[in-house]
């Protein structure tokens, strides 16, 4: 007997949710893979050195001032770079960049002396400008506020990988098949990552890969908006005191960290009495633990942010305590165990890793218009690079007055990340430019 009951009708699926890709992460895995291969370039010459200045013959003076060559011309070309990049985009100029400094680290195998490497340490610096700020531009396209930081610290990884792999890579390249041969093949390194960088970037209002749902929630995170705004001249930039405040805070931070991209190998040879075998096990440790401060140091700030801590705090806190905390490398000189002196050191880099991220966002916090994200960016990044210069040169000074003495370097590091600390916490002020003055 049919039941008069009526039948429940078939529930009607719920309209699926339109998925939403992920390819913004696979875009700044990309920028922190073209980071590794620029800091692997750039740091081969602190490692091989040491094995280079007998055949070449240069002291300690005159290789101070070849480790710092490399930032002179990196840090003139900063500021055209951030304009060329505002102009042309991360597309066009990075590969260039990759594909020229490529070629002048292949261009050491054939260097015949100190003037040659001078040359060719300069032709790597213009090349490897634009990294820093094409980095920071596509950060400020694909991500919104809340991913800035964790975005910056994830492409900033490349710079710790980098470091670490440079030295294992280049002591292992050296005793297989000589120094000239280690450059040629760390040179090929970058046209193979120029080929997947013309393949796979793009805008995220131009990517074919792009889902609805995605571009949806870039665009809707306060980020990645049109090119518009108000007009700001690229040289009025300078008329703000934030603008100083981020060139003279990495001018700092970067002489700390400059110990680092140049002397540290020689440091752990020379003063240490570490083997090739030994530098090439153990100098790697503070580079490898800086790769999970870095990214931490950037989760925590975008933590801070979805916590609803002001934007403002929420970048300062880790960069304050990172370069506070980075000061503890002028304790090395006081304590005469290596187990030690390797802690203090992975102490160090670690905190100066863990402010990077939270550093690196600020050009897109600050700047008036997303057209001017990369001038900023270029600002910022050639205070870096006059850190990078002066430090390894006055390493070198010390070095030569003290009789191979590092305390005098060691205290200079230390003193620099305390006055960082200052300026970042005192001059910079994270807001938009046109909002006020400062």
């Amino acid at each position: 007997m049919q039941s008069n009951s009526a039948m429940p009708a078939p529930a009607v699926p719920a309209t699926a949710r339109p998925a939403r890709s992920r390819l913004r992460w696979t875009i700044i895995t990309m920028s922190g893979l073209g980071l590794t291969i620029a800091y692997l370039d750039r740091s081969s010459l602190s490692v091989a050195s040491t094995y280079m200045q007998q055949e070449l013959g240069f002291d300690q003076t005159m290789k101070g001032v070849l480790l710092s060559s490399f930032f002179w011309s990196y840090a003139i070309f900063q500021l055209p770079s951030g304009w060329l990049l505002d102009r042309f985009g991360p597309r066009l100029i990075y590969p260039i960049a990759v594909v020229w400094w490529s070629l002048w680290t292949a261009a050491t195998a054939l260097a015949g002396g100190f003037a040659s490497l001078i040359v060719c340490r300069l032709g790597l610096g213009m090349g490897e400008a634009p990294v820093q700020p094409a980095n920071i531009k596509v950060v400020s396209a694909w991500f919104p506020r809340r991913e800035r930081a964790l975005a910056s610290s994830l492409f900033d990884t490349g710079q710790q990988v980098g470091v670490a792999l440079s030295v294992p890579v280049v002591t292992g390249l050296i005793a297989a098949f000589g120094w000239r041969a280690a450059f040629v093949v760390i040179g090929a390194l970058g046209l193979f990552w120029v080929v997947g960088w013309l393949m796979i970037y793009r805008q995220p209002q131009e990517h074919p890969r792009i889902s609805q749902a995605e571009l949806d929630y870039i665009e809707g995170g306060d980020a990645a908006v049109p090119e518009t705004g108000p007009k700001v001249r690229w040289v009025s930039l300078l008329r703000y005191p934030t603008v100083w405040g981020l060139v003279l805070g990495y001018i700092c931070r970067s002489a700390t960290g400059a110990f680092f991209l140049t002397w540290y190998p020689s440091y752990l040879v020379e003063d240490r009495g570490f083997t090739i075998l030994q530098l090439g096990v153990f100098g790697s440790i503070p580079a490898l633990l800086g790769v999970g401060a870095t990214i931490a140091g950037g989760a925590f700030s975008d933590w801070l942010v979805r916590r609803g801590v002001p934007i403002a705090r929420a970048r300062k806190i880790p960069i304050i305590t990172g370069m506070l905390l980075a000061s503890t490398i002028a304790l090395t000189t006081f304590v005469p165990g290596n187990v030690a002196v390797m802690i203090l050191l992975s102490v160090s880099n670690c905190a100066h890793s863990f402010a990077g991220a939270a550093i690196l966002s600020l050009p897109a916090e600050v700047a008036p218009s997303p057209s001017v994200v990369g001038s900023v960016a270029g600002f910022q990044n050639f205070g870096s690079q006059i850190g990078n210069i002066i430090s390894p040169i006055l390493i070198g000074f010390f070095l030569t007055l003290s009789g191979n003495s590092y305390t005098g370097p060691m205290l200079f590091a230390g003193a620099t990340a305390i006055l960082g600390t200052l300026i970042y916490g005192f001059v910079v002020k994270i807001r938009p430019l046109n909002e006020s003055r400062g």
